[in-house]
């Protein structure tokens, strides 16, 4: 009879999660329609969301496929003028913000791919110094647009305002389970190993039949989209919009979070992203220190875990489920330890 080492089935895992994540989302949501967390604390768990779905989205492009681009501030900049001009026409309409958000995310994914295609054939330095190009042209283009076009559209240096403050903590998060099961799931198909493969070898990946301009460019695309869904998030959550906040070092800033979290683990990206954004606001009320010590706090991680807080490790919580029955099964016939294949035989039972 043939093993399986799947010991919950496939449904009851997807169920256990989406019970959870729910759970999650219940409490979240309860404590602070009911006052229990402030409004500002909210904004600020808000964007530490918005951050996480930055660096996760970046984390395909730089962890997955070992690329390095530094541009992702331009895609989020593009999703977010997007979304807030679909706002603003709809008057701050909530039935029509997953439109402006998926309409933000689909202009950058455009955007990513046209850039991604010449991009793509170059590596490291040269791939850096062209999307970091990318980024800050979008950045001129948002802040002279309106001197070419005739009439006001983004609000040139002075900030496109009056957006509807439309992104809650419910759809903050949903967004952000929403790019995690997204792209998990693209990384565990043939084209996540595609992409794996790409980055481990890429001249043993296009021998092996492997298409590696696709897969390059749809990696770069993924992580494009989702970068413009946190921007549009990001526009509803502060309600206006400057071009100097994509700059340079906001890239810069999303690439600490990846490096920081490791290369290559949705986990790490998850926990770097939602320290460094709270971090300073922790610190506020030491205004004068607080960015010394977010920059020591870097700096430390980088000499003692140089790898990133995990590395390439991703935590599964239906791996930890099966490790524990398999612990659980294995202890029942006595205080020894069974055989590893005697421990598969009462698995499968």
């Amino acid at each position: 009879m043939k093993k399986n080492s799947m010991i919950i089935p496939m449904p009851l895992r997807y169920l256990i999660n989406i019970v959870l994540f729910a759970a999650f989302l219940y409490i979240g949501n309860t404590l602070i329609s009911g006052g229990t967390i402030s409004k500002y604390y909210s904004g600020v768990i808000s964007s530490i969301g918005i951050s996480i779905i930055l660096a996760v989205s970046l984390n395909i492009a730089t962890g997955y496929l070992g690329q390095l681009p530094l541009g992702h501030a331009g895609f989020m900049a593009l999703g977010a003028y997007t979304s807030a001009l679909i706002m603003k026409a709809a008057a701050g309409s909530l039935a029509v913000f997953p439109v402006a958000l998926f309409a933000g995310g689909l202009v950058a994914a455009i955007f990513g791919l046209l850039i991604g295609i010449p991009a793509l054939r170059l590596k490291g330095d040269y791939l850096a110094i062209l999307t970091l190009g990318f980024g800050e042209i979008i950045r001129v283009v948002l802040l002279n647009i309106d001197n070419v076009l005739g009439f006001k559209l983004t609000n040139g240096a002075a900030g496109l305002q009056k957006i509807p403050k439309t992104t809650t903590f419910l759809i903050t998060f949903i967004c952000v389970g929403v790019t995690c099961f997204v792209i998990h799931t693209m990384m565990k198909s043939r084209h996540g190993r595609a992409i794996l493969s790409i980055r481990e070898n890429e001249i043993a990946a296009e021998s092996c039949g492997i298409n590696t301009t696709y897969y390059k460019t749809l990696g770069f695309v993924v992580s494009a989209f989702f970068a413009g869904v946190a921007g549009g998030l990001y526009a509803g959550n502060i309600g206006i919009l400057n071009p100097s906040a994509f700059g340079f070092m906001k890239s810069i800033e999303i690439l600490v979070m990846v490096v920081l979290g490791g290369m290559g683990s949705m986990l790490g990206s998850v926990v770097s992203a939602s320290v460094l954004t709270a971090l300073p606001e922790l610190l506020r009320s030491f205004s004068t220190y607080r960015m010394v010590v977010y920059s020591l706090v870097l700096v430390v991680v980088m000499i003692f875990v140089p790898s990133g807080l995990m590395g390439t490790y991703d935590f599964s919580l239906n791996g930890l489920l099966d490790k524990l029955i398999i612990k659980l099964k294995g202890g029942k016939g006595g205080g020894g330890k069974a055989p590893l294949n005697e421990k598969e035989g009462n698995v499968n039972e």
